[in-house]
């Protein structure tokens, strides 16, 4: 009996390397950075269209009054709006005239939101 001879495999190609250029690599960045650069662009134009709408926003207008002798901002806020809460309305003047408490000085001149004035 004679023997065939069985021939091993042949060897598998195993390729090169995939390698890129520094041209590749540039190109690649682009298209990575491309849907970061396009979503952008559209924020900035979509942004332009929510700053116009600031311009039509209503300015917030007041009438001032004059603290006098013995006046607190509970007493100033019961004259103003008797039909309404005095604590929202001590709330509403501190925070419209920027009080850093809820104290008030002789001759101090505070700003009254029109919402308010109106309703004398």
């Amino acid at each position: 009996m004679t023997a065939i001879g069985i021939t091993a495999p042949a060897a598998f190609h195993t390729g090169t390397r995939l390698r890129l250029t520094q041209r590749g690599r540039r190109v690649l960045a682009f298209v990575a950075a491309l849907p970061a650069v396009i979503a952008l662009a559209f924020a900035i134009v979509g942004g332009g269209s929510a700053l116009a709408s600031l311009d039509e926003a209503p300015v917030a207008s007041f009438e001032t009054v004059l603290v006098g002798p013995g006046d607190s901002l509970w007493s100033l806020a019961e004259q103003i709006a008797p039909q309404a809460d005095p604590r929202d309305v001590v709330d509403d003047l501190v925070r419209l005239n920027a009080l850093g408490g809820v104290t008030v000085s002789v001759g101090q001149e505070l700003a009254i939101p029109l919402e308010y004035v109106a309703g004398e």
